[in-house]
C-alpha cells in the first residue's frame, strides 16, 4: 500500500463532504426561495379576498399577517445561509487545493521511489 494513501483518501473525504455540504446549502436556499414566493403569493391573494392591502388596518387579515411574517423570517434565513454557502464552497476550494497538493505529492513521491522506471527512460538513450 502506498505511503500516502491514507492522506488521499483522507483528503478525498473532506473534499466529498465539503461539496455536499454545498449543494445541501444550496438546495435550501432554492427550497426557501421557493416558499417565499409561494408566501407572497398567498399574502396577496389574502389581499385581495379581503379587499384589504394595509397591514396596519384594523380588519387585516389574520392569515396575511402570519404569512408577511413567515415570508419575513424565511428573507433573514436566506441572507444567513447565503454567508454560510460562500463560507462552505470556500472551504471546499480550501479541501481541493489540499486534495490536488497531496495527489502532486504522492506522484512525484511515486516517480522517485520506483527507479527502474526512471532508469528505463534514460537507459534506452544512445
Amino acid at each position: 500500500m502506498k505511503k500516502n494513501a491514507h492522506v488521499l483518501r483522507a483528503c478525498q473525504f473532506e473534499v466529498n463532504e465539503k461539496n455536499r455540504k454545498v449543494r445541501d446549502l444550496e438546495a435550501m436556499i432554492a427550497d426557501f426561495r421557493q416558499m417565499i414566493v409561494n408566501l407572497d403569493h398567498q399574502i396577496i391573494s389574502e389581499q385581495e379576498k379581503s379587499g384589504i392591502s394595509d397591514v396596519n388596518h384594523y380588519a387585516y387579515p389574520t392569515f396575511a399577517k402570519a404569512a408577511i411574517q413567515r415570508r419575513d423570517n424565511l428573507i433573514v434565513s436566506v441572507e444567513e445561509l447565503e454567508g454560510k454557502l460562500e463560507l462552505a464552497q470556500a472551504e471546499m476550494q480550501e479541501a481541493g487545493d489540499e486534495l490536488s497538493k497531496a495527489q502532486q505529492l504522492d506522484n512525484r513521491e511515486n516517480t522517485s521511489s520506483n527507479p527502474h522506471v526512471a532508469h528505463q527512460s534514460t537507459s534506452h538513450r544512445f
